[in-house]
């Protein structure tokens, strides 16, 4: 069975470590991926102010995030100013493309993005998708053509923008891997912009505790792969490219030894159906912090 194999690279450690070490994985493996990059500067460890949510606060020592992500991405842009990765990592962030790997965009800065959905305008929202789309330009001498929201973060209001509009497709939403185009009154009706949805749960999302944790989190993707319906995943290259690197070979494997085939989300979705007709609208995943682009 198909599976949609996106990557999200959303840190300076995870491009500057995690992008490489992925790309040794995949290429021993021949297997492409869609990579979702992050340009701008890394503010990650702005997010330590939710620690003040208790169930930010519980995700985070359920994950293990220190151990996971490491300390520098905890606290990267809370004691000094976050570093521009595409200024720092412009030759690792190219390497994906020119190994034959899809490459398309996730956000300047992901830490704004993600708060900025409920705080800023549209105009600086707009502002924020531009100066992404901007510098993607200037390391891939091409437009992006398609994108994806940093953290799920998307709705109407997103969708809408002018800068969004000249995406291809996009892969905002969570739910059934099923694409589908959304209906977006703000911008005129339905968008043909396909929706690539995210089915499978991510590391953090679903990893629980004890010495077992990470076979049982493997288990369980396997176990869901084996219903036979298409499914896309989503791995970073601070988690499956760190920590959990020997963890994702260990799944890899056993998926293709199970008939599992990977593919970048722009081939899987040529592959599906004439897509149909739906929504997105502000929901919750298990395991995640906060609201998400659900499909409706």
């Amino acid at each position: 069975m198909s599976i949609g194999l996106r990557i999200d690279v959303d840190t300076l450690r995870g491009t500057r470590t995690g992008v490489p070490r992925l790309l040794a994985i995949l290429e021993r493996r021949r297997v492409r991926a869609t990579w979702f990059v992050t340009l701008g500067p890394d503010n990650m460890g702005r997010h330590v102010r939710r620690l003040l949510r208790p169930s930010f606060a519980l995700k985070m020592m359920r994950s293990g995030a220190a151990s996971l992500y490491g300390w520098d991405i905890v606290l990267r842009g809370t004691l000094w100013p976050g570093p521009v990765i595409s200024q720092r990592c412009i030759d690792v962030l190219r390497r994906p493309d020119r190994a034959g790997h899809e490459v398309a965009l996730h956000a300047w800065d992901h830490h704004r993005w993600q708060v900025g959905t409920d705080t800023l305008a549209d105009s600086a929202l707009d502002a924020e998708l531009a100066r992404a789309k901007e510098a993607f330009a200037q390391v891939y001498d091409r437009e992006p053509h398609a994108c994806a929201a940093p953290g799920w973060r998307c709705d109407d209001r997103v969708l809408a923008l002018p800068a969004s509009r000249s995406f291809n497709w996009r892969s905002d939403a969570r739910g059934a891997a099923v694409a589908f185009l959304p209906r977006v009154a703000a911008a005129g009706g339905v968008l043909a912009q396909p929706q690539v949805p995210v089915d499978l749960p991510t590391y953090d999302e679903a990893a629980g505790r004890g010495a077992d944790a990470d076979e049982r989190f493997n288990a369980m993707l396997l176990a869901r792969l084996a219903d036979g319906r298409p499914h896309v995943l989503t791995i970073h290259a601070e988690s499956e490219g760190g920590a959990k690197a020997a963890l994702f070979e260990r799944f890899l494997d056993a998926a293709l030894a199970a008939g599992h085939r990977f593919e970048p989300l722009g081939d899987w979705l040529a592959a599906q159906p004439q897509p149909g007709e739906g929504r997105v609208v502000r929901g919750t995943v298990p395991g995640r912090e906060g609201w998400l682009c659900v499909r409706g």
